[in-house]
C-alpha cells in the first residue's frame, strides 16, 4: 500500500513538474521572441528618423549606428536585452532649417530628449504587450486551457520584470562617458566627443545627442566637408605612441590624429627603429612632419646615435633622466639601458636586472625633483615599477601590448601597444598586428589625467577603426618630494 501511494505521489509530482517546467520554457520562448518582434519602432529624433529596437546579448548594453559615420557600444546595463538605435531617414526640409540656423541647437536639445524618452516608452509598451500576447498564444495552442495560459503568461509577466530590475540595477550613466567607436577615423572625434564635456554629469550626453544629430545632419547635406572639431581650452592633449619599428605608416596615422583631434604634444615611449643604425635616421627624420612638440625615450631598439639624430630635430624634446615641462605639463624620461637590436621579439625573455636598477636610479632622480611630475615616460613596463608613488602616471611601451595597471602605491601604469604593428616582424602571424596609439586628456589646471582614447587600427591589409573612450580613475594623492616611501 505504501508503494502503491508512493508511486501515485511520485507520478503527480512528475507530472506536474514536467507540466510547470513546459509553461515556464513557453513563458521564456513566448517572452523573448515577443520582445523581438515587439520591440521595433520608428520614432522622431530633431530633423532625422531613427529606428529603435530590442536584440539578444548575454553583456547587455545599447548600440548606436549612424551610418555611414560607424557605431557608438555603450556599457549602460547588463541583461540578456541590448537596446539598438539608428539613424534611418534625415528629412530634408528639417535638416536644411537646422544648417541654415544652427541657434537652433539649444532648442533642438530639449526636443531631442523628449523625442528619444517618448520613443524609448513606446517600444517598452509593444514589446511587453507583444511578448505576454505571444506568450498567451502558445500556451493556448499547446495546453487548450485557461489557466496555463494565464500560468505562463503570468511567468512571462515576471520573466520581463526581471530582465527590468537587473537593467535598472546595473544601469551607469557613466558609459555614456566611455564609449567604444568603430567607424570612420576622420568623424570618430564627433561621436566620442572631448573628456571636460562628458565626464562630469550624465544630463550633459542631451547635448552630446543634439550635437550628434547635427553633425550627421551636416554630414548628409554637405558630403564635401566634414564638421570641425573645436578642442576644450581647459584640456592637454598628448597623444601617446610606442614602438614604431620603421613603419612609415604610423606617421600618417599620428598626423592624421594630431590634426583632427588638435593634439598638443606627442609621447613616443621608444623603438623608433629596428637596430639604431645610421641609416635609419633618414626615418627618424619623419618627426619633422608632425607640427606639435614631440617627446622622445629610447627604447631598447634605439642606439645613442638613434636619440641623437632625434635631439637635432627642431620639435622634439628627448629626455633621459632628466623631466621638462612641455605643453604646460612636467614630464619625466628615461632611456632602456639595454641595447639589444639582435635579440629575438621575445621580450619576455629580455634580462630584467638591468631595469629594476635603472628604475632604482630613475626613482631617486624623481624623489630630487621640486614637485612630482605629471607624467613618466620609459621603454620598459619593469624599468616604471620603481616609480610607484612618485609619479600619478608612467607611460611604457615595448611589449606590444596595451594594457592598464594601476600600481600598489597608487601609481596608473600604461602600456601602449605597437603604434607601428609591430614593423615587419607584425606580418609574421596569421593576422596582422594592429596599430595602436592613444589620446590622453589632461586638466591643464591640475595636470591630472582625466580620461583617454584608446585607437586601434587594422593592420596591413586591412582598414578598420576603433575608438574606446575610458575615465581615468581618481588620483591616489603623492608623498611630499621630501618623504622618503618606505621599501
Amino acid at each position: 500500500m505504501r508503494r502503491l501511494l508512493s508511486r501515485v505521489v511520485s507520478t503527480v509530482f512528475n507530472r506536474r513538474t514536467a507540466r510547470w517546467s513546459s509553461l515556464v520554457a513557453v513563458a521564456v520562448l513566448g517572452t523573448l521572441v515577443g520582445l523581438l518582434a515587439g520591440g521595433r519602432i520608428e520614432t522622431p529624433v530633431g530633423p532625422a528618423d531613427a529606428s529603435l529596437s530590442l536584440s539578444l546579448s548575454p553583456e547587455g548594453g545599447t548600440e548606436v549606428e549612424v551610418p555611414p559615420l560607424g557605431s557608438l557600444r555603450l556599457d549602460s546595463h547588463h541583461g540578456p536585452l541590448v537596446l539598438k538605435a539608428q539613424i534611418t531617414r534625415l528629412r530634408p526640409a528639417a535638416t536644411q532649417a537646422f544648417i541654415n540656423d544652427p541657434a537652433k541647437i539649444q532648442t533642438l536639445e530639449a526636443k531631442i530628449t523628449d523625442e528619444v524618452r517618448h520613443g524609448v516608452v513606446w517600444l517598452a509598451i509593444r514589446a511587453v504587450v507583444a511578448a505576454l500576447a505571444l506568450t498567451a498564444l502558445l500556451a493556448l495552442a499547446l495546453y487548450r486551457d485557461w489557466k496555463a495560459v494565464l500560468s505562463a503568461t503570468l511567468a512571462s509577466l515576471l520573466l520581463m520584470t526581471g530582465f527590468s530590475g537587473l537593467a535598472w540595477g546595473t544601469f551607469r550613466p557613466s558609459s555614456v562617458a566611455e564609449p567604444r567607436y568603430t567607424g570612420l577615423l576622420a568623424n570618430a572625434p564627433q561621436l566620442v566627443g572631448d573628456a571636460q564635456s562628458v565626464i562630469d554629469r550624465f544630463a550633459e550626453y542631451r547635448g552630446m545627442l543634439a550635437k550628434l544629430v547635427g553633425n550627421v545632419s551636416e554630414l548628409y547635406a554637405t558630403t564635401s566637408t566634414l564638421p570641425i572639431y573645436t578642442p576644450d581650452p581647459d584640456t592637454v592633449r598628448v597623444l601617446h605612441v610606442a614602438d614604431i619599428h620603421l613603419n612609415p605608416l604610423a606617421f600618417d596615422v599620428i598626423r592624421n590624429i594630431t590634426e583632427q583631434f588638435q593634439v598638443d604634444l606627442v609621447i613616443d615611449s621608444g623603438d623608433l627603429t629596428d637596430h639604431g643604425s645610421r641609416p635609419e635616421d633618414r626615418f627618424v627624420a619623419n618627426i619633422n612632419t608632425i607640427k606639435v612638440p614631440y617627446v622622445f625615450v629610447r627604447g631598447n631598439h634605439d642606439s645613442k646615435g638613434t636619440e641623437a639624430a632625434v635631439a637635432k630635430l627642431k620639435n622634439t624634446v628627448v629626455l633621459d633622466d632628466r623631466a621638462q615641462e612641455v605643453g604646460g605639463l612636467l614630464i619625466y624620461g628615461a632611456g632602456d639601458p639595454r641595447f639589444t637590436p639582435d635579440k629575438t621579439n621575445d621580450h619576455d625573455n629580455l634580462p630584467s636586472s638591468a631595469l629594476e636598477a635603472q628604475g632604482l636610479l630613475n626613482a631617486e632622480t624623481l624623489r630630487g625633483l621640486p614637485k612630482p611630475p605629471a607624467v613618466a615616460v620609459v621603454h620598459d613596463p619593469a624599468q616604471a615599477r620603481p616609480l610607484d608613488g612618485l609619479t600619478p602616471l608612467v607611460l611604457a611601451g615595448h611589449t606590444h601590448r596595451r594594457g592598464t595597471e594601476t600600481l600598489p602605491n597608487g601609481t596608473l601604469l600604461f602600456t601602449q601597444g605597437s603604434t607601428g604593428a609591430a614593423g615587419l616582424r607584425g606580418l609574421e602571424h596569421e593576422s596582422p598586428t594592429k596599430i595602436n596609439l592613444s589620446l590622453l586628456y589632461f586638466n591643464r589646471t591640475t595636470h591630472t589625467l582625466q580620461a583617454w582614447d584608446d585607437f586601434t587600427l587594422g593592420g596591413l591589409g586591412e582598414q578598420s577603426v576603433q575608438v574606446e573612450r575610458h575615465l581615468a580613475p581618481a588620483p591616489t594623492p603623492l608623498p611630499s618630494p621630501s618623504t622618503t616611501p618606505s621599501r
